[in-house]
């Protein structure tokens, strides 16, 4: 049930404070210890953000599609870390339970990840297999009441501070790609579990990815969510509004970059006067705040419609190829109206340019939404349904 207007205002009054009191003077510290303060995420969890999604039955804030993209618009505005904190939590780590766990699983597992008591993390990408999900090697092979899962996977965000995993495993050998996949609830502390070290990344320092590994993992039958072999369905079925969550993101990170834009051009001079004045200075910021607007848009369409129960796989798709890929054009442009200012390490467009990179692999690439809005628009002309 969406929020009346008073509240809702309210909410997002409170994060613009959070991102510009709380978040904005710790970007540079939360790069440089590659850490999020304890201070902070209690915070968070104060705010309920880690709940945004997962319905007030559980104990979440049950926000509806666009509502939770307004709060990310919010939350764009600094570095992405910080939304990272909560993000799996949001996302693709309890939205598998809302859509397919069975009551006693959400009754268990919900109220604790909607309060940020347990944090999440989703377990599908292995050294062979990220985009093609159907090439998942890890097993989960049937002994009595549990499953013995064995295999690794790769680059797993949150993974250092997760408690629970959702993990896509292969539990029919002999039926290859997505059908013979399915998802289980997987403990941290389940004997034969364990986690790598934090990668090295390019950028969001502050939100780390790790290698989880699974040797000889026993796995209780009621922790599988969903019949078996439903695990692609599982997968895909949460990516729609994951999609729709990260475009919001890019927009909101994209509308800090054209603030920062303005603010170094028109106090910048050159050639005696505000750079800002230059008309190619001023095409590059226009040309990003025409973009973000149009991004922005996008999103609050989507939303609406995935509200309405609509079918919106072909747009999150486009929406997402579109927003993430913008993003990278707005940094891009950010670092040239700083000129030699935008590549030092200090400055916010420098951190933000190598940041939005992983936004265009994430959550699908741009070249599986390519094939997803192309698919789509297909089986749309074979139907006789207007595209």
């Amino acid at each position: 049930m969406a929020l009346d207007l008073d509240t809702r205002a309210q909410l997002i009054d409170t994060v613009r404070r959070f991102v510009e009191d709380v978040c904005i003077p710790l970007e540079e510290t939360v790069s440089q210890t590659n850490s999020m303060p304890d201070d902070v995420v209690a915070q968070m969890k104060e705010l309920g953000l880690f709940g945004i999604s997962i319905s007030e039955d559980y104990g979440g804030l049950g926000l509806t599609m666009e509502e939770e993209a307004l709060v990310v618009f919010e939350l764009g505005r600094t570095s992405p870390a910080f939304r990272s904190t909560f993000g799996t939590n949001v996302g693709i780590g309890s939205q598998a339970l809302v859509m397919f766990g069975n009551e006693d699983q959400k009754t268990e597992w919900l109220p604790k990840i909607a309060t940020g008591e347990v944090v999440t993390s989703f377990a599908l990408t292995e050294p062979e297999a990220g985009s093609d999900a159907g090439s998942v090697r890890t097993k989960a092979v049937r002994d009595g009441n549990h499953y013995v899962l064995t295999g690794a996977k790769r680059y797993i965000t949150n993974a250092d501070k997760a408690d629970l995993f959702t993990v896509m495993a292969r539990t029919d050998p002999d039926t290859p790609g997505p059908k013979g996949l399915s998802a289980f609830i997987v403990e941290r502390n389940s004997e034969g579990l364990s986690v790598g070290k934090p990668e090295k990344k390019m950028g969001q320092q502050g939100a780390n990815v790790c290698d989880v590994n699974f040797d000889g993992v026993r796995v209780p039958i009621t922790n599988r969510i969903g019949e078996e072999g439903e695990g692609f369905k599982v997968a895909m079925s949460v990516l729609d509004r994951g999609r729709f969550h990260i475009s919001a993101l890019s927009c909101g990170i994209a509308q800090r970059l054209i603030e920062e834009m303005v603010s170094y051009a028109s106090e910048r001079k050159q050639f005696g006067k505000p750079i800002i004045e230059h008309q190619l200075v001023t095409a590059l910021i226009a040309d990003s705040y025409a973009e973000a607007h149009a991004g922005r848009a996008m999103v609050m369409d989507g939303a609406q419609r995935f509200d309405r129960h609509e079918g919106v796989t072909l747009l999150a798709a486009a929406t997402k190829m579109f927003c993430t890929e913008m993003v990278g054009r707005v940094a891009d442009r950010a670092v040239q109206v700083h000129g030699g200012a935008g590549y030092i390490a200090d400055c916010a467009v420098e951190r933000f340019y190598r940041d939005v990179r992983i936004l265009r692999l994430y959550e699908g690439t741009t070249q599986i939404q390519q094939m997803i809005v192309g698919r789509e628009l297909h089986r749309k002309a074979k139907a006789g349904e207007p595209v």
